[in-house]
């Protein structure tokens, strides 16, 4: 079960890495005035909904590795350009797919403590159900992101995790 477990959770950090990219592939075509525009989603538009992306793999990578410092607000602009902003994401999905795909059974099925962004309190939990949480909200707010870029350009790209894993079937993902 464990192993079986391991390569659901090396899945997922694989599938991560594919729809970032997919995803600012798309943002990165369009213009800088409707990337920035409030577009009344809860981070206001693409470029506040990527950088709270990033923000938060990088709380959640600190939660789990010790490792940088993470931003003390879950609104944070990290990056102000989009090119800065692409080059950080896909450096930090290489390092959370390093990350994750570097765990033993025996790692996953241990805790980790942590202070949340928001309160002093400290929480400790077992890792399978964190990790289970941070790539359900990666894709709760691509999803947010995909529809604000279907209503920019009337399109947006396929990020379905089914579509990824019968890619990877076929050495296309």
């Amino acid at each position: 079960m464990q192993d079986l477990l391991k390569s659901h959770f090396d899945m997922f950090a694989r599938y991560n890495t594919w729809a970032n990219a997919r995803l600012y592939d798309a943002a990165g075509a369009l213009p800088d005035a409707d990337y920035r525009a409030d577009r009344g989603a809860f981070f206001k538009s693409v470029h506040g909904t990527l950088n709270h992306l990033l923000v938060t793999d990088r709380v959640w990578m600190h939660r789990c590795t010790g490792e940088g410092t993470p931003p003390e607000r879950l609104d944070t602009i990290v990056f102000d350009t989009f090119a800065e902003l692409d080059a950080e994401r896909r450096e930090e999905d290489s390092r959370i797919e390093r990350y994750v795909t570097a765990l033993t059974p025996q790692a996953l099925a241990g805790t980790i403590s942590y202070k949340r962004v928001t309160t002093p309190e400290l929480f400790t939990q077992p890792l399978m159900p964190a990790l289970a949480h941070w790539f359900n909200h990666q894709t709760h707010h691509r999803g947010q992101a995909h529809a604000l870029l279907t209503s920019l350009t009337g399109r947006a790209p396929e990020l379905d995790l089914l579509f990824f894993q019968r890619l990877a079937l076929t050495g296309g993902a």
